[in-house]
């Protein structure tokens, strides 16, 4: 049923990511959906007990490594929440199914700082909560699911009554549907009437992922895996315990079950430690300098060279290759290249982590819909990690600049925060389809400004748009004005829009970078 409702999600894809609020041509909530299911599919299709205790484990594992934007992260927590109330069951009938659905929901709620009605989560609680009315009377399981599926198309029509932004769009809540997909296609499979695609899990495009490590590069050979069934140790004290046996530690706890992944040259003292405090499961070791050709699996990753400790790393998500080598100028350890077209996951995350030795990593999101799989990045780290919530390019920029060396992690991390305050972000790029956005009326192809996450301008001409879009951002504390150049512009492009700001705005300074990002033809800050 998972792998069903994997599978109709994939297939409207594309549909989901049309339905983003404003029409820009980065919409990617069915494209983080679907990749964040499929990493569940995935380790399901590896779990060899297929009990259900296990199965939702599994699904539960995979979606949240696999998580990608906010739209992954919620889902990844729907399907924890759901796997936790059905673990004990060893069959499902209506009830258990409408618990766990109810469960799934106060999952993602609480993972969510601050829910927002007119949402994936609306839908996900109005459906789980009709789930459980009807389950009292309500014993078939077909005629159930089809009630709770009704349900679920009822709320995502609802969703432009619950969210403005939705209506003005004339469209649902993309992150809705994506729910509705997948539930969808569970039924199906229910029925008899399975959806089928053929999904080549090791085609999808990973984000800042090696596929080729030299044998001589590898410090700890033995990859290690295995699940501790205990209820004497916690993981987190189970990583404190086990860290310094080697490298590439991630330990996913929930309640009784604790997952284990480490690189080691020692698998059997670390084997001899959890055994310890309860019984093991799923014992998995590979030999890395062997098999590292062969064996190349999510969770697989290496330390690529050991370095010195130092006081503070930094993490970056970047889209363009002149923004990614104006990160690195300032000293950013691993740009991970994403954004708005390939949102990184969790996993991600973890690996860029693993890869610094550094008493504090820093991240800088610069992307509002990665904010919260850098968050749960931060939860499974045994590391001290701080996330500062840039939601642009030139927040993050202003954030670095802000960060001093010689101060300690606090005061560092105030700063960082509050020189997100002090620049503006303008966006220039173009419509994907017709709408009207804060009583502006847009057609497709048309040039579009972005300012503060508002549209602000539409037109025909990107420098005009840009212009227009520069007056509304520049007020009188204003003192420079930065355009990065996308892949589809030139120099000379911008030099003749930024000679025509110079001469309006003669007493800002105005500089020029070639971002090379895609899709946006000007990132603007204003500072």
């Amino acid at each position: 049923m998972i792998l069903s409702g994997a599978n109709n999600l994939q297939n409207h894809k594309e549909l989901v990511d049309k339905l983003n609020v404003f029409p820009v041509p980065d919409g990617d909530t069915g494209t983080n959906m679907s990749l964040t299911i499929q990493a569940a599919v995935k380790e399901v299709i590896k779990e060899s007990n297929n009990t259900i205790k296990e199965i939702g484990k599994a699904a539960s594992k995979g979606s949240l490594m696999g998580a990608r934007g906010n739209s992954g992260v919620i889902l990844s927590q729907l399907l924890r929440g759901f796997a936790k109330a059905i673990e004990d069951k060893e069959q499902l009938d209506t009830k258990d199914l409408a618990n766990a659905l109810k469960n799934g929901a106060d999952t993602a709620y609480k993972a969510v700082i601050k829910p927002i009605e007119g949402t994936i989560l609306t839908v996900a609680r109005e459906t789980g909560e009709f789930a459980v009315k009807i389950s009292q009377k309500e014993k078939d399981i077909k005629k159930f699911m089809e009630k709770v599926l009704e349900e679920a198309n009822r709320s995502l029509e609802n969703t432009p009554n619950l969210l403005k932004n939705l209506k003005e769009a004339g469209v649902v809540d993309s992150g809705g549907k994506g729910l509705v997909c997948i539930l969808e296609g569970a039924y199906k499979a229910f029925i008899g009437e399975f959806i089928d695609r053929n999904i080549d899990f090791k085609g999808i495009q990973e984000v800042g992922k090696n596929t080729e490590i030299p044998t001589e590069d590898i410090k700890f050979a033995y990859c290690t895996e295995f699940i501790l069934d205990t209820d004497k140790i916690s993981d987190t004290k189970m990583k404190e315990l086990i860290q310094n046996h080697g490298d590439s530690l991630i330990v996913v706890g929930d309640d009784s079950l604790i997952k284990v992944h480490i690189h080691t040259n020692n698998p059997g003292l670390v084997l001899q430690e959890a055994i310890k405090y309860g019984q093991l499961d799923k014992i998995k070791i590979d030999n890395m300098k062997i098999q590292h050709e062969n064996i190349l699996v999510e969770e697989d990753y290496v330390r690529l060279e050991s370095k010195e400790m130092k006081e503070y790393g930094f993490i970056s998500i970047a889209m363009g290759s002149g923004i990614t080598s104006i990160f690195k100028d300032f000293g950013v350890d691993h740009v991970i290249e994403g954004g708005q077209t390939m949102n990184p996951s969790t996993e991600d995350f973890i690996q860029s982590i693993d890869n610094i030795n550094a008493n504090n990593i820093i991240i800088l999101p610069n992307n509002s819909n990665v904010i919260m799989a850098a968050n749960q990045a931060k939860e499974i780290s045994d590391k001290n990690i701080i996330v500062i919530p840039s939601k642009t390019t030139p927040q993050g920029f202003s954030a670095l600049l802000a960060f001093n060396p010689e101060a300690d992690s606090e005061s560092n991390q105030k700063a960082m925060k509050y020189a997100l305050e002090n620049v503006k972000t303008g966006q220039v790029t173009f419509a994907v389809r017709d709408t009207s956005m804060n009583d502006i009326d847009i057609k497709e192809g048309d040039i579009i400004g972005i300012g503060e996450g508002k549209i602000q301008e539409a037109g025909k001409n990107i420098k005009d748009v840009a212009l227009s879009l520069i007056d509304k951002l520049v007020d009188d504390e204003s003192e420079i004005i930065t355009l990065f150049y996308g892949e589809e512009l030139s120099e000379d492009d911008t030099n003749e829009l930024r000679e025509e700001i110079e001469e309006k705005y003669d007493d800002l300074d105005v500089e020029v970078y070639c971002g090379n990002q895609p899709l946006y033809y000007y990132i603007i800050s204003v500072e």
